[in-house]
């Protein structure tokens, strides 16, 4: 299935629906990056792991700032859940590694952002993940058609400003949905 741009999925939110109820992507929001022909890739913004920044920068030999001790590390997907993944608004400087997602906001790999963040030079707002999820070309576009994901333009707000327990809740209620009401069974009128 070819994506056309207008048609891509890049800066949408996906939220899973209550029939897919197993694993990572269980009661998930995703925030898309990348969407198009060859597939899709995004990070999941509210699976907290047991395991914290301040742990990460231990491992990495890196001093940070105690307000950064106990912020939790998100599982952003099953793919490579060994590399890090940092979502954050675009800022004046930029990173050795960094994937434009939109104008406003950027997905850097790089150890270099979280140098930065560690001494409190970094982007202010910021989510950090392990992993990402990937789909190859057509997967993420069936997955909807079977009625396993809703999809909304993202918002910044809830990227950064929400606390990940209410993600879900805020992008469902900018469709004016509870997920908590929703059924696990597709219709068809």
């Amino acid at each position: 299935m070819k994506v056309s741009s207008s048609d891509s999925l890049r800066d949408h939110f996906l939220l899973a629906m209550p029939g897919l109820d197993t694993g990572l992507f269980s009661g998930s929001i995703t925030y898309i990056c990348e969407h198009g022909e060859a597939g899709a890739m995004g990070i999941v913004i509210n699976q907290p792991l047991d395991l914290s920044l301040g742990e990460i920068f231990d491992h990495l030999d890196i001093t940070c700032e105690a307000r950064f001790h106990d912020q939790p590390i998100l599982a952003g997907g099953p793919v490579q859940i060994d590399h890090g993944f940092v979502l954050h608004p675009k800022g004046e400087k930029t990173w050795d590694s960094s994937l434009r997602v939109t104008p406003e906001v950027q997905l850097t790999t790089s150890r270099d952002v979280l140098k930065a963040i560690a001494k409190g030079e970094g982007p202010s707002d910021f989510v950090v993940a392990l992993g990402y999820a990937g789909w190859s070309a057509g997967q993420l576009e069936e997955e909807i058609a079977n009625n396993s994901w809703l999809t909304l333009p993202a918002e910044k707000s809830i990227i950064f400003d929400t606390a990940i327990e209410d993600r879900v809740a805020a992008a469902a209620a900018a469709l004016g949905i509870d997920m908590n009401l929703m059924s696990a069974e597709a219709g068809h009128a």
